[in-house]
């Protein structure tokens, strides 16, 4: 049995972490401030032997006893709505989170892996993404938070594995979706469909004409988990390569949903990439991974998750509103 820490554990990638490791018969402990994470994801393993949860900042020192094989360090704001609201929290994640997780896993002897983004190509300038890439990244715009936390954190990672010799993984994930996401975090996914489910017209930013690539969480996880196995240290893109606009994106929702809202233009917000597709060839060659989850079958599941909510989670302060104004 390995122990696991996994910073951000009460989130909707975090948790999905805590349930497979769980799966896999090791010991998690899940950590998580809850300044954008919720209990409600983890609920269900608070009874079981082989979890623990500290409410713990990442961003202050981690004290863990005990061996620890893993850390998985998945917290951080990842919407555009919390980097927005909290900016200085997410620059802190990824560089005093990243500092602390590497610091007590050369301690601990134990592998670490970052969860890293797609964000670090900013508004690509090449097309699909590859690792090689650079990224085209404003570091003063609002965006900017995000994107130079992440890279940051690499570029720290990188470091304690070249230096001190920490093993280390890096995975670059891309828009990934699937149950326990946050109904009204800003995100196009269940921004619209939380919008079908309360009858409002979907709301694009923009013309709609730009793409973005969506992964199913149990095919991330599937990817995240692999790579920490593999011996890879190098960044890996994780996510899938089928693109699609975002006008089309929304008739999408409409169809699943089987309601007739009108689709509304916004402007596009200042920074936001125009094109986001993942060359996953290293993914494919070192890992043995692609995705498997079709678009289709993956939307319908999360649907039925939104659905299931109560009413109350549905009209809940409507943070997307607040987004659309700025």
């Amino acid at each position: 049995m390995k122990r696991v820490l996994i910073t951000g554990g009460a989130g909707f990638l975090g948790s999905h972490l805590c349930d497979r490791f769980i799966k896999e018969g090791h010991y998690v402990i899940a950590m998580d401030n809850l300044i954008t994470g919720d209990l409600r994801n983890i609920e269900h393993l608070f009874k079981h032997p082989n979890f623990e949860f500290y409410h713990h900042d990442v961003s202050k020192f981690i004290h863990v006893p005990g061996e620890l094989d893993y850390i998985l360090h998945f917290a951080s704001p990842a919407s555009p709505i919390d980097y927005l609201k909290i900016p200085i929290q997410t620059l802190k994640v990824g560089s005093l989170g990243i500092h602390n997780c590497l610091g007590l896993a050369r301690v601990k002897k134990a592998r670490v892996i970052i969860a890293s983004t797609s964000e670090v190509y900013g508004d690509p300038q090449v097309h699909p993404q590859t690792e090689e890439y650079w990224g085209h990244v404003n570091p003063v715009g609002p965006r900017g938070v995000y994107d130079e936390a992440k890279r940051f954190q690499e570029a720290m990672t990188m470091a304690y594995h070249t230096y001190h010799g920490v093993e280390t993984r890096i995975v670059r994930i891309f828009n990934t979706y699937g149950p326990r996401m946050r109904l009204n975090d800003g995100r196009v996914l269940p921004a619209f469909i939380g919008q079908a489910l309360r009858g409002e017209d979907l709301t694009i930013f923009g013309d709609g004409t730009q793409t973005r690539s969506f992964c199913y969480v149990d095919d991330l996880v599937e990817g995240i988990y692999r790579l920490l196995l593999s011996d890879y240290a190098y960044p890996v893109n994780i996510g899938n390569p089928s693109e699609i606009t975002m006008n089309e994106f929304a008739e999408e929702i409409i169809k699943l949903t089987g309601t007739d809202q009108k689709i509304v233009h916004r402007p596009l917000p200042k920074d936001d990439p125009k094109q986001r597709q993942p060359d996953i060839t290293k993914a494919k060659e070192i890992l043995g991974w692609e995705p498997k989850v079709s678009r289709a079958e993956g939307l319908k599941i999360t649907y039925e998750y939104f659905k299931s909510l109560p009413k109350e989670r549905l009209f809940e302060e409507v943070a997307h509103r607040e987004f659309n104004k700025k």
